[in-house]
């Protein structure tokens, strides 16, 4: 089997080395804010929701952006570089104010990177490794999310050592990551002739065709039910699990996504980005469903660690297949949109989800999580069934 190209397994540690900077800052955010800085839920809720929208915005403009200049190691360098000398900072805070403005500009630079980067992952490979690429990628990313908690913790564990110096000792894999970027990544030459979106902005847009379109609005749909896992978490401490079983559980939940999304790519480059996107939503609307009707807290542990199954069949194609579907010269704008889509969506997804468990109770809110999972198959299978521009591999089953 054809080895994946060096730049790739660079951007696989990149990935890894940035999640486990911020996952050991994010999982004592919330403590922090409330215990130290006198925060509450409603800083907490600011600080995110500032911080999340941010992130949606500039993946979307960095994509177009990148698409323009044909360059994408200029982004990744200002957006991990960005991220990584801010983030530490968090440990210097006074005021729950501070946090939000270190938070903002951290998902700025995640924003700025993301697209060029996931454009920069299909520049380098062959159309028959993309779901590997993308695989590999995203088990990398939630290694790092393993790993993040858990230095933190053994840190903890050192007499006199407090969150604020946890958070300063972010700094050192945030610094690793520049390292890897100026040495380990290459971008292929800026190709030829003026970018197609130069002289007529919307010129990019026409070019991404009717399939994606309706790639995004199944996505669109799918995300106003993907409300964020905290609510998963939440129903399991409602059942009686113990905090520190919950805990263990997300880093648990994270193994499952690193071993999953890495098998899950491989399996796209030979099964079609359909086939396992239409599986992962089935097993996402069968876990929302199992939430709504199990009340033994055995099963729904069983459910929520099976629910790391559903990243593995979608992360790693839904980005191949952005990749089969438009042309190369749009390949960071596609980025763009599909980042931007699923980011905005994202934020009244958990809005309607409290709302609904908030007013008619958990079960309902769980199954309008499922019933909306299960309608966005529908744009999905509208899609034409022909070769697409980007690739010579078939898009679907």
């Amino acid at each position: 089997m054809k080895r994946l190209p060096a730049t790739v397994i660079a951007l696989g540690l990149v990935s890894f080395l940035t999640d486990l900077s911020s996952e050991m800052i994010y999982p004592l955010l919330p403590v922090f804010l409330s215990t130290v800085l006198g925060g509450g839920a409603l800083a907490l809720g600011v600080i995110e929701g500032l911080a999340e929208s941010t992130a949606a915005l500039f993946k979307l403009i960095s994509g177009i952006w990148t698409d323009r200049t044909r360059r994408r190691k200029p982004f990744l360098l200002a957006g991990y570089g960005l991220a990584g000398l801010v983030r530490p900072l968090i440990g210097l805070a006074g005021h729950w104010t501070t946090v939000a403005a270190i938070r903002f500009t951290d998902r700025l630079g995640k924003g700025v990177r993301t697209s060029p980067r996931d454009a920069l992952i299909a520049d380098v490979v062959a159309p028959e490794q993309r779901g590997r690429a993308y695989g590999l990628h995203r088990a990398m990313d939630h290694a790092g999310a393993v790993a993040g908690p858990l230095v933190a913790a053994a840190l903890l564990t050192i007499e006199g050592f407090t969150m604020r110096g946890v958070f300063l000792m972010a700094a050192i894999p945030a610094a690793a990551v520049i390292l890897v970027l100026v040495f380990g990544v290459k971008e292929l030459p800026a190709r030829p002739g003026p970018p197609a979106s130069e002289s007529e902005p919307s010129a990019g847009r026409r070019e991404l065709g009717r399939d994606f379109r309706l790639f995004l609005l199944a996505l669109v749909l799918f995300t106003l039910g993907n409300s964020t896992d905290a609510f998963l978490l939440l129903r399991l401490s409602e059942a009686g699990v113990p905090a520190a079983s919950v805990a263990l559980l997300w880093s648990l939940h994270h193994v499952v996504k690193t071993l999953s999304t890495y098998v899950g790519g491989r399996l796209s480059d030979r099964m079609g980005r359909r086939t396992m996107i239409l599986g992962g939503w089935s097993v996402y609307a069968a876990v929302y469903l199992a939430f709504a009707l199990v009340d033994g807290r055995g099963g729904l542990i069983t459910v929520f660690l099976l629910y790391g199954l559903y990243f593995g069949l979608t992360e790693p194609s839904e980005k191949a297949w952005v990749v089969d579907l438009v042309p190369a010269s749009v390949r960071g704008t596609a980025f763009g949109y599909y980042h931007g889509a699923i980011g905005l969506a994202a934020l009244p997804a958990s809005l309607i989800f409290g709302l609904l468990w908030h007013f008619l109770g958990a079960a309902t809110a769980f199954i309008a999580g499922a019933a909306l999972a299960a309608s966005a198959v529908v744009p999905l299978l509208l899609m034409g069934r022909a070769k697409k521009i980007g690739t010579d591999l078939p898009p679907g089953p």
